[in-house]
Order: structure tokens, then sequence, then C-alpha cells
């Protein structure tokens, strides 16, 4: 039996995992690098220790690290989580070869299907060996790992090499393999994967389908159980397919095989030997807990001749936090408030008052609804969106409730193509118009106390806010009646809480307030001062950082004096694991290059000048990526 468990990992799956844990008896233990020292993971483990450093490189992707810290505090399994190692055979081994319990497949099975490229000379499929203009478009795929890391889609041939390389950084840095092979890239197909659970005894589950297909970056947003319309023989076809795939490797375990469906037909994608993060969506329409059942089976238990039946439908929600309508740059600061209504699930590896930090994925949270269909899983879930309190930096909330909302989801028309077809009207701001007046008196009655308008009591007062990209102004008055503001009666206006009487309906407004963020409701709008700062101006030209990390490298022969055109890489970022080219906005002069491979930047740290030639207009400074990688 196992007593004591390591996670190797961090945030949101080292909780899950902690939790099924704390219900079985099971004493747990952390690892943490420096940037996790009080991150909610290490706060809910029995035992925590320190992996120096704060590269995933020099702390969660180390392997020897990792069995070290097992031995050190008394865990005899350990338990890989998704990501990092969780793929690595040679962990798997070192992991066994110390006399510990490995809560995974064998190493040999992680060998034949963890690596794409062997899964899928495995499968009878083969990878391009060379690409021609006929082969395009080509995806670029990272051999290992997942979550979209080291993905490219490639639609120029000129472009590939490019690709190829920022492909093989990118996986390095995230999985510590740089192996990156290329594939045809199938447009216009659904994400679709069956979850498998195989034990020590011959038995295999096919737990039924997820369908994965609303996607950006190739990293999921959203994911169902079942997968909605498909064919029932395509589904039989499905599961001989995933059952096939794992009695060929004698897989013993959780995973996941992937494949795309297009034209009604599967196309084999690849076998992730882990836990997925969309797991909870099996778990709610089966019933079951696979972190328990993944225990169960490393302890030798059978599982039942079939799986339990499915029940109802099951939507899972990744709540980022990253700015959609920015290309999707990922934010950073403190996360003041996370809480969703009852009724859905919420997993998570943060709590109020956490920083979000550069280092590792932004996605803040998991929120999973269950219900009898789908129709009805999905109002469960965005509704719980859209009432969730989100305090903090810039999440995708609004586009996870409108993408739950629109039409081609709603009725299980979508596709991996979603986002690049939608984005723009579900990023386009559709702002409260009367937020911005209920963040005004609320401060009023704040600014109340002190007498401010007791000198002129009629004289009109005026706030100014910035909510959605666009600068608000709203006017008010106090009088002996109260607070009063044009086209509406003020029912009640304090700290917490304004009511607006509007055409006879009354609408109350939750306030929270973290410096000059304001939180009205779901809105989000940030107090401006009555005047400008003269000293917060930019020369025109000026590229600033759009996000806090790492300048991995700039492009080469690149210094001041060099002519640059317009739309040419200048600087690539790293942040949150992914990689972020910055651009020259027009074609110029670089009067100024003030980055360096290694250095770490903040937002708004000013990277580079281009001076427009002759007859251009200049731009003003620009924050925006114009590819995120």
């Amino acid at each position: 039996m196992i007593t004591t468990l390591l996670v190797a990992n961090r945030g949101e799956i080292a909780c899950r995992v902690f939790r099924t844990c704390r219900e079985l008896g099971i004493r747990t233990v952390a690892v943490h690098s420096d940037a996790d020292e009080n991150a909610l993971h290490t706060r809910v483990a029995d035992a925590a220790v320190r992996l120096p450093g704060a590269a995933p490189s020099d702390t969660y992707l180390r392997g020897d690290l990792v069995v070290k810290a097992a031995l050190s505090a008394g865990a005899d399994a350990v338990h890989p989580g998704y990501g990092f190692l969780s793929e690595n055979a040679g962990f798997a081994r070192a992991v066994t070869d110390a006399g510990l319990r490995w809560i995974g497949p064998p190493p040999e099975a992680i060998e034949a299907m963890a690596s794409k490229t062997r899964a899928k000379k495995l499968m009878g499929l083969e990878p391009l060996s060379t690409v021609t203009a006929e082969d395009l478009p080509v995806l670029v795929k990272a051999a290992s790992g997942g979550g979209g890391r080291g993905m490219r889609v490639v639609r120029e041939l000129a472009d590939l090499d490019a690709e190829l390389t920022a492909a093989r950084a990118e996986a390095l840095s995230a999985f510590g393999d740089g192996e990156v092979f290329v594939e045809p890239y199938l447009e216009g197909g659904r994400h679709v994967e069956v979850q498998i659970l195989a034990d020590t005894h011959g038995t295999v589950w096919a737990l039924g389908t997820r369908d994965c297909s609303l996607q950006r970056r190739h990293q999921k947003v959203i994911e169902e159980a079942p997968a909605p319309g498909l064919a029932p023989g395509l589904v039989e076809e499905l599961h001989e397919l995933a059952v096939r795939a794992a009695r060929a490797v004698d897989y013993v375990g959780a995973g996941t095989v992937e494949f795309l469906i297009a034209d009604g037909r599967a196309h084999f994608l690849e076998m992730n030997t882990r836990l997925q993060v969309e797991h909870p969506v099996t778990e709610a329409v089966f019933g079951i807990d696979l972190v328990a059942l993944q225990l169960r089976i490393a302890e030798g238990t059978a599982l039942e001749s079939d799986p339990p039946p499915a029940r109802g439908h099951a939507v899972e929600a990744r709540l980022y936090a990253e700015d959609p309508a920015r290309d999707w740059a990922p934010q950073t600061g403190t996360l003041h408030r996370l809480a969703v209504p009852e009724g859905v699930r919420l997993d998570t590896g943060y709590t109020d008052g956490d920083p979000i930090g550069i280092h590792y994925d932004p996605m803040l949270a998991k929120v999973i609804a269950h219900a009898p269909t789908r129709a009805e899983a999905l109002r469960r879930l965005s509704g719980a969106l859209e009432r969730a309190s989100v305090h903090g930096p810039v999440t995708n909330r609004d586009l996870l409730v409108r993408s739950l909302r629109h039409e081609e989801f709603v009725s299980g028309r979508m596709d991996t193509g979603f986002y690049e077809r939608h984005l723009d009207e579900l990023t386009r701001a559709a702002p409260d118009p009367y937020a911005p007046l209920a963040a005004a008196l609320s401060d009023a009655h704040g600014r109340s106390r002190f007498g401010g308008w007791r000198n002129l009591p009629s004289q009109p007062q005026t706030r100014r806010y910035l909510m959605d990209g666009t600068e608000h102004e709203v006017h008010y008055r106090h009088t002996r009646d109260g607070l009063t503001a044009e086209g509406v009666r003020v029912v009640h206006a304090d700290a917490a809480l304004v009511v607006l009487e509007i055409d006879g309906v009354r609408r109350k407004f939750a306030i929270s307030r973290y410096g000059d963020r304001i939180h009205v409701g779901p809105a989000t709008l940030t107090a401006l001062p009555r005047f400008p700062d003269p000293t917060a101006q930019q020369a025109p030209g000026s590229l600033l950082a759009p996000m806090p990390g790492t300048v991995v490298r700039v492009a080469e022969g690149l210094a001041a004096g060099v002519t640059v055109t317009a739309g040419q890489p200048l600087v690539w970022l790293e942040a949150m694991k992914m990689e972020h080219k910055i651009s020259a906005p027009v074609a110029g002069t670089l009067s100024a290059l003030h980055a360096a491979p290694g250095q770490q930047v903040e937002v708004g740290t000013l990277l580079a000048v281009v001076e427009p030639l002759p007859g251009q207009d200049g731009p003003g400074p620009s924050r925006t990526p114009q590819e995120t990688t």
C-alpha cells in the first residue's frame, strides 16, 4: 500500500492529486521552485521540498532532484501529474530504480507512445521527411510533451526553417527535449480523444470520448464529454483503436489516445501516456476518480471487467490569465479573488492573494459543469463563469462565456479553426454602460464621509475610467437627497454595492477595489487621473515589452543604425512557457536596441526604437506582439 506520495509537479494538478490522497489517507509531499515557495500546492501538502532555482530546466525538469526529494521526504511513490517529466521514460526508470512506486505506465510504454514520432510508426504512420510546396500547410510539432508548446502551422515554405528553430527552442524549454517533426496539417477537423485506463491484469477500459476542438495556439480551451454528434459506428471505431494502441504497448494506468476527425474519418494524432488536463469531464460523466484509480492500479488492484455506465454531459473551461484581444498575451499580477458559484467544480492551484508570475503556464483554474444534457451543462457553465469573481490580471473569462453561448458551438458544429474564424467577434468589447457610473457612485460614497462636496452641493462631479480599452467619463451630483445621476435613480450606494433603478428595473452592482483597479460585477475598470502624466510619454516607434518575461533572442545582425522592414521580427520574449515575437511596426532605422538575450523585462520595458523612413507615419509606442508562437 502507498503511504506517502510525492507529486513531481506544481499548481492545479498537484493540488488535484493531493485532494484524492487526503481522501485515501495518503501523506503528501510537494516539490517547489523558488518562485513557488509559497504556492498553494506547497501549502496544502503535508511536506514540501525545495528545488533551487526558478526556471523549469533547473527545477521541475530535474528528475535527479525530484527523486532525491522523494527519498529525503520518505515518500514511497511518485505521481508525475501532466507536463514536465510526466512522459519522460528516463525519469520513470529513475523513480523505480530508487525503489519508489511509479504512478504511470511502464517506461517501455512511455518510450513507445510518449514520443509522437515513435507512436506514429507503431500505428503504421510516418512523419514527413522532406517538405515541398505541395505538402503545405504542414504542422511542426514537438515529439515530446503537449499543451500546444513546440507547435507551429507553416503555410509558406520560406518560413519552415525559422519555425523549426522556434519550435525546437520552445520544446526544449518546456519538456527538456528539443526533438520536433513535421506532419500534414488537416484543417477544419475536430479534435476528439478517448480516455483509456488499464490495469496489470489485462483489463483495458475505453472511457468514452472527449471533444477538445476549441483551441488557441494548439492548446485546448474548452473540452467536453462525450464528444457531440459522432456517429455510433465512429465512436465504436475510436474505442477499438484506443484499446488496440494500449494493448500494443502493454499499457498500464491512465492515458489518452487523440484523433483528428475530418470528413467523417478518424486520423490518429498521438497517445498521451499520462493524465490529461481535461480528465474531470470524464470523471463527471462516469462518476469515478481517475487519480484514485491510478493509485489503486499501481498497488495492483484489478479493474472491473467493464467501466461504469456514462451519465449526462460535462463541459470544462480553462480560465487563463491572458488577454485574447491582444494575441493571447499572458498576464501577471496578483489574483485578489477567485470564486465560482455553487453547482460547478473548481480545480485550481491558486487562492486569493497569490501572485501570477512569468515562469509557468498562465492557467489559473478549470471550471467544470455536469448536467443531464449538453444544453444544460453549457448553460450551467456559462452562467457560473459569468457570475464568478475573478479579480486580478486580465483573463479569458468573457471569451469563455461567449464561446459557450456561440451558435456554432451550441449546435456542435465547431472545429479546431473556431477561434481563427470568430476571435474578433468574441473579443469585441460589449461593456456594461452603467458599470463606470456604479464605480463612480461607490467611490463618491467613500469620499462623502469627509464632506468633499458640502461647499458646492449642486456642482456636478466627473470621473474617468478605462474599461475594455475605451475611456468612459461619467457625471453625478451630490444633493440633499443623496447621490443622483441623469437617467437613473440611485437606490443605494456604498463601497461594496450600488443599486440603480434603470427604466423601472433595479440592478445590483457588486464593487471590489484593488488600488486603481475596480471590479464592477464581471467588468474591470481602471480609474484614470484627472490629468495625464506627461512623464509617461515614449518616443514614437518605441517597442515596449507587452508582458513580463525573458528575452530569449534578438534578430541576427540587429544593432542600432540598421534598416528594418515592416513586420520584420526583431526580438523574441519567453513568458509563461510560450515565445512571443516582437516585430517592427514600420520600415525604418533602428535607432536604439535595449534588449539582450537573457534579460528579464517587465511590462512596458523599452526594447527598441524604430524611426520610420521619410514619408512614413511613425507609430506610437507599441506593446502588442505581432505574433505569439
